[in-house]
């Protein structure tokens, strides 16, 4: 049985998959404008940013090894192989992307009728007031060709810079390609205080429950977060955080909706860490379940409530 080492196994790991078909398969990679590609077999497989997403299938990754694995049923062995052969007969010339073109967005074709993402939202539990509230201002989008929903984030001159995108059928997550989550989804409001959320439909899910209280939702500001994600860091300020204050300088509290597991709770510890005082920050984690959707969910019956609930 053939062996590779450690040492050999990140060396395949290092080459991403544009450098990869650049080189050994360029017949396979189609540009499709600015610095997004797709390969010939797959149209939807699209490659960005240093990262590949096959939205066809809910599937992505970085490296070209993930590609060969995921996308063409190479065993492990047989992937790392591949790569370092072709890597050993002609050494790799790697191409470095221009940077405002890596930014550009490549919007997916929406569709006029978005009831398949209204009813997606309300089996979440989210209130119809709240969806339509998105639709209307081209914040909530249905794709065409998946139906998924999207999600768009604003920069402060009103241009888009962010997709979420997030299967109404099947658990496919993804963004849009060319997104920068300096500028992820939000809802901005009127006063000194932002509250923080790990995703788009948590968001929605507390403007839902806000509603429901007889509460303006409007009058704060709700911002996600797009995930965050563990680090060995110990005081990380998402950067959708840290540009939503610079861009609304009046902001002085922040309240934490992020989620009831150990990245969620290490994400609070890190931006409380991060802040270092300069902000009024509060912990408010979901009083019922994993996160506000859930609790959401356990308020309008469609989940059952847990025994024990904050």
């Amino acid at each position: 049985m053939a062996y590779v080492s450690p040492e050999e196994i990140e060396q395949a790991k290092q080459m991403d998959l544009l450098t990869y078909l650049q080189n050994y398969e360029p017949q396979e990679l189609v540009h499709v404008s600015g610095g997004t590609y797709c390969t010939r077999e797959h149209d939807s497989l699209k490659i960005s940013n240093g990262k590949w997403n096959w939205f066809s299938r809910g599937v992505g990754g970085k490296t070209a090894l993930d590609y060969l694995i995921k996308v063409k049923d190479y065993s492990f062995l047989e992937a790392v192989e591949t790569i370092l052969g072709r890597a050993a007969t002609r050494p790799p010339v790697f191409h470095a992307p221009k940077q405002e073109e890596s930014r550009r967005l490549l919007w997916p074709e929406l569709s006029d009728d978005t009831s398949n993402v209204a009813r997606y939202l309300r089996g979440h539990g989210i209130h119809p007031v709240i969806i339509n509230y998105c639709l209307k201002n081209e914040q909530l989008f249905e794709t065409k060709d998946y139906h998924n929903a999207l999600f768009v984030g604003y920069d402060a001159r009103g241009a888009a810079r962010y997709g979420n995108l997030r299967g109404t059928v099947g658990a496919y997550k993804g963004e849009v390609s060319g997104s920068d989550k300096h500028f992820s989804f939000s809802i901005p409001g009127e006063s000194d205080t932002v509250h923080l959320f790990e995703s788009a439909i948590d968001l929605m899910s507390y403007a839902t429950l806000e509603l429901f209280e007889g509460h303006v939702w409007r009058r704060d500001s709700l911002l996600s977060l797009a995930g965050v994600y563990k680090t060995k860091r110990k005081n990380v300020v998402p950067i959708a955080l840290e540009q939503f204050l610079k861009d609304h300088p009046r902001v002085n509290t922040l309240r934490l909706h992020l989620d009831n597991d150990e990245i969620g709770r290490g994400a609070v510890a890190g931006i409380v860490s991060g802040l270092n005082g300069r902000f009024q920050v509060y912990d408010e984690p979901p009083a019922c379940g994993k996160d506000v959707n859930d609790q959401l969910k356990m308020r309008v019956g469609i989940r059952e409530k847990e025994a024990y609930c904050r």
